[in-house]
């Protein structure tokens, strides 16, 4: 609207979120996984924050910290309001040029708030660096490891991770723990510590990935376990020896009487059920 930001005002947002994951941070993270493509570029902000805040917490960084981090994970994108929307939400491939305007965020959005007032060096710095890569590789100045702030290296992770996992104007979002799979891959992109700290914060099977038990039963997996991720609460729902929906069933993986595992993840996809998404929504 022409006018200078003013971070305090943003302050209640960040807050009111960050109580969120305090109360149920599997549920909040996974809420935030269901924007449409229409909202994506609102609400992507929205869930880096989320997932800002629940990464600070779990590297135990002090509640001003974590704060800081959740108003960074809201404000990293505002470069993009300069950006045309005919490029943000083109459903092809982009040209050189379009892609250089692209990447010209970071730098339009830390101009922009330099304008205003309120936000902290360390929110700045996320706005600035968060496509900066482990190895050097990124941008837009190329920094290597240590070089890049530790908050802009967890604004890395979320941005990817929120960017993979949500429906865009170009593609469909991968399911959470392919996403986690994949971005486990990038050797030199992300550091490794945070990495680690973020794949404990959102989880291996993250809260509505369908997966496959060793039973041959479907579910979806609703909350994180209590001491491993690879043991969380599930609601069962279908079964795959008789390709049949069973009564639906809430199943806790670490209670001692769970005789059951998870196999694998499976791609909703390829078995088209409707309505998965209320499954675990609304309990």
């Amino acid at each position: 609207m022409g006018r200078a930001v003013d971070a305090q005002t943003m302050l209640p947002v960040v807050d009111e979120i960050s109580q969120s994951v305090l109360r149920n941070s599997d549920a909040l993270i996974g809420l935030v996984r269901l924007k449409t493509k229409n909202d994506y570029t609102y609400m992507h902000s929205v869930a880096v924050c989320a997932l800002m805040v629940a990464l600070a917490r779990q590297l135990g960084l002090a509640e001003s910290i974590v704060q800081e981090a959740g108003l960074a994970g809201l404000l990293h994108d505002i470069g993009k309001m300069v950006v045309p929307n005919d490029i943000l939400n083109k459903p092809g491939s982009l040209t050189d040029d379009e892609f250089r305007i692209i990447k010209s965020h970071p730098m339009s959005g830390h101009r922009i708030l330099m304008q205003g007032q309120g936000v902290s060096e360390g929110a700045l710095d996320v706005v600035l660096h968060h496509h900066e890569k482990w190895d050097g590789s990124g941008y837009p100045h190329g920094l290597a490891s240590e070089q890049i702030s530790r908050l802009a290296r967890m604004g890395a992770v979320c941005d990817v991770y929120d960017a993979l996992t949500s429906n865009r104007p170009y593609k469909e979002g991968w399911c959470p723990n392919k996403a986690i799979r994949q971005m486990a891959g990038w050797k030199g992109h992300f550091d490794p510590v945070i990495f680690q700290a973020f794949v404990k914060s959102v989880g291996i099977y993250p809260v509505g990935t369908l997966v496959r038990l060793e039973s041959g039963r479907l579910g979806v997996v609703m909350q994180q376990g209590r001491n491993s991720l690879l043991q969380p609460q599930v609601k069962i729902f279908f079964s795959t020896k008789s390709m049949t929906h069973i009564a639906p069933e809430v199943l806790d993986l670490a209670a001692s009487h769970a005789r059951d595992k998870i196999v694998d993840w499976e791609n909703p996809d390829k078995w088209k059920f409707k309505n998965l998404d209320q499954m675990w929504v609304h309990g």
